[in-house]
């Protein structure tokens, strides 16, 4: 593999390469097939912050035990819309943090000021999506702090320093999760991870949410596993999987232990001189349990 760096170019020689870009940049690179979304419509990215100076006992009091906004905090978004603020989203999530006075805040729906969905494999989107982002956190902090009990005096603590990118690339795998494996709850003898995340499909101004209640679905190893190329694993959201499928596996949890498992994967097919499509999804879910991961 070749790279760039300050000193100019330079090869990494390596006898597996697993791409955990998120965005499977090095399966690209490679001439690696891939998809991108519902027919190319991803996820909205979004800007996480963090809001200061809160008193979160009068905040909790009025916004409830649940993390997403009630009602009639839905209702005041749309009001100050039509009063001409901007918040494209109408239903956040805000939780508490275990610091003092501080609520970290999902509030942000980042599309083109055109409207148009942004893909930050694109440059130019991806500076449209951090300039958006910055303006939309302003929008947020200014609308609790003027609307929501207990957040008068509160402040912008600090945000992301990049936007967090929900969807980009899948790969083509040897295998793939679909929406029906993560919708019926589907086990299987090559799972490298057990996932209990809901659908979390955010496109549009209310995210579209399936639960699974008290169950879970299993990740096939082989949608870590590229179709074509040699020495190539994935290792993180740029996995082989549907777009709804991808809407709950793609977050954080599961990345650990993909990349668990990628790391055994190229471990086992180094010592056995064996190519990764030949590898035991079972023998590496055996593995990880080794290692301490809860898969059986």
């Amino acid at each position: 593999m070749v790279i760039d760096t300050k000193s100019g170019l330079a090869q990494i020689r390596a006898k597996v390469l697993i791409d955990a870009t998120g965005d499977a940049d090095l399966i690209y690179r490679a001439g690696g097939g891939y998809t991108m979304g519902d027919n190319g419509t991803i996820q909205n990215p979004t800007a996480m912050f963090r809001l200061g100076g809160v008193d979160t006992a009068r905040f909790s009091d009025y916004w409830g035990p649940d993390t997403i906004s009630p009602d009639c905090v839905t209702e005041l978004l749309h009001e100050a819309n039509r009063q001409g603020w901007h918040l494209p989203r109408v239903k956040v999530w805000v939780f508490p943090t275990p610091r003092p006075g501080e609520l970290l805040m999902n509030t942000t729906l980042l599309t083109g000021r055109d409207g148009r969905a942004l893909n930050v494999c694109n440059p130019e989107d991806h500076t449209e999506a951090e300039i958006v982002g910055r303006r939309q956190v302003q929008e947020y902090a200014r609308f609790f702090r003027e609307h929501i009990p207990g957040c008068e005096h509160s402040f912008i603590n600090d945000c992301s320093p990049e936007v967090g990118v929900r969807q980009t690339r899948s790969i083509r795998g040897i295998a793939r999760l679909t929406n029906d494996d993560v919708a019926h709850a589907r086990k299987r003898s090559d799972g490298i991870c057990r996932c209990p995340w809901p659908i979390e499909l955010h496109a549009g101004k209310t995210p579209y949410l399936f639960w699974l209640i008290n169950d879970y679905y299993e990740v096939p190893y082989g949608s870590l596993v590229p179709e074509t190329g040699e020495h190539l694993l994935v290792a993180g959201r740029n996995l082989c999987a549907e777009h709804q499928a991808l809407a709950s596996c793609r977050v954080t949890a599961q990345c650990f232990e993909y990349g668990h498992a990628a790391a055994l994967a190229a471990d086992l097919s180094i010592r056995r001189d064996l190519p990764l499509r030949e590898l035991s999804g079972a023998e590496i879910r055996a593995r990880m349990n080794e290692n301490g991961a809860r898969l059986d």
